[in-house]
């Protein structure tokens, strides 16, 4: 038994936990349920009225009172009755309609109806019931097999009657059907995504969690000894270099908080970080990208996409002539900067003095964000500088961009 089969066996026993003891013949939805076939049943036996009349009036009597029988089931206290007795209702309607078949005539065109108990205990009951009514009605079968035909003139009104409601009750049961099946994949649907996300957030808060636990106590403890080392040395030039290198730690260290903040807080759907990122991971070698301010939250959707327009265009311009670096992206109260940091070389180095800078210049405009370029025989940096409303309310922290 594979575990798909498995797991549909459980999700029909527990649907079948879920609905009511006595279930469909009470509860929420039985008038919904028992209306429609309730009115074929009704309108079969008054076809019994249309000459010539019933051949039985004694089968008449009993298909009415069989009916009646069925109708008597929906007011039974079903929390109080065995399971077998679930199969009783369809069971008695089955045989009401052999009594009416055989008070109105086998060729009379009222045998359809005989369909009537085994679609509902197809739509609403289990395998067991479904296998009792075809049985009961195959027996049917065979009994109205060995009466003498006849064929009465209102054998057309009546087929038409029947086959119409009876129709009408399937189109409406299947549509339904399948308007349930649909709604169900769509929720199914949504829990894969959700699932999902649930599983990525965890990963995230995991891998973001062991490297809090572990880069960052000990990156802050070779800050230290770097720290207390440069106090023990002498050396101007010495000391020097290794405060340097207790300064960089510290950016180090505040980029990689920075970078597990965004971590958690970010859903799996494509942020304004991610984008960037994205756009310098995937060149060669990959660049490094660096984050300040509210990133987020500092830019209108429409302000968004003017800017990562903006650098993607840069981007195929600027690694057709220099080897992108460093980019340094952050968010003030009134500004949101951004500045890639390239350097050429090799055959690059001597064709860069004629590095084209007007169409970057014009894209920028376009966007309405002021570029700032300054080029060097082996270096260039690149400076966007998008300006945000005056009247903002956001609480930034002002950009902090290396020189």
């Amino acid at each position: 038994m594979t575990s798909r089969f498995r797991s549909a066996i459980a999700a029909e026993a527990a649907r079948a936990a879920a609905q009511p003891a006595g279930y469909p013949f009470h509860g929420l939805g039985v008038r919904a349920r028992a209306i429609p076939f309730a009115a074929i049943a009704v309108v079969a036996e008054a076809s019994l009225a249309l000459p010539p009349g019933p051949k039985s009036p004694s089968a008449t009597g009993v298909s009415i009172g069989l009916l009646l029988a069925t109708a008597g089931f929906f007011l039974l206290p079903w929390s109080r009755l065995p399971g077998w007795a679930a199969p009783l209702a369809p069971l008695t309607y089955t045989a009401s309609v052999l009594a009416l078949i055989l008070a109105a005539g086998s060729t009379s065109g009222v045998g359809i109806v005989i369909l009537v108990p085994l679609i509902w205990t197809v739509l609403f009951q289990g395998w067991r019931e479904t296998a009792l009514v075809l049985l009961a009605i195959v027996i049917v079968e065979l009994v109205i097999s060995l009466v003498p035909a006849a064929a009465p003139a209102s054998v057309i009104a009546r087929r038409v009657v029947l086959w119409a409601a009876l129709g009408t009750v399937i189109a409406v049961a299947a549509h339904g059907l399948r308007d349930r099946i649909a709604r169900a994949q769509e929720e199914s649907a949504r829990l894969q995504a959700h699932l999902r996300q649930v599983t990525v957030m965890e990963d995230r808060e995991r891998i973001a969690a062991g490297i809090q636990n572990t880069a960052i106590q000990r990156l802050f403890a070779v800050g230290l000894n770097l720290q207390g080392a440069g106090v023990l040395i002498a050396e101007p030039t010495a000391r020097s270099r290794v405060e340097s290198a207790v300064t960089e730690l510290d950016q180090v260290i505040q980029a990689i908080r920075d970078s597990i903040f965004a971590f958690r807080r970010t859903t799996p759907e494509t942020g304004l970080r991610a984008e960037i990122i994205g756009l310098f991971t995937a060149l060669s070698p990959t660049s490094e990208v660096r984050f300040s301010g509210r990133i987020e939250e500092s830019l209108l959707p429409e302000m968004r996409g003017q800017l990562l327009d903006a650098l993607r265009e840069a981007v195929g311009i600027i690694q057709a002539h220099y080897a992108i670096g460093c980019v340094d992206v952050a968010a003030g109260p009134d500004s949101f900067v951004t500045v890639i940091e390239a350097t050429a070389s090799g055959a690059t180095e001597q064709s860069s003095g004629g590095f084209d800078s007007q169409r970057l210049r014009h894209g920028a405009a376009q966007a309405g964000i002021s570029l700032e370029i300054v080029t060097e025989a082996a270096a260039a940096r690149f400076e966007w500088v998008m300006s945000l409303s005056a009247d903002s309310e956001r609480e930034l922290q002002p950009p902090s961009i290396p020189a």
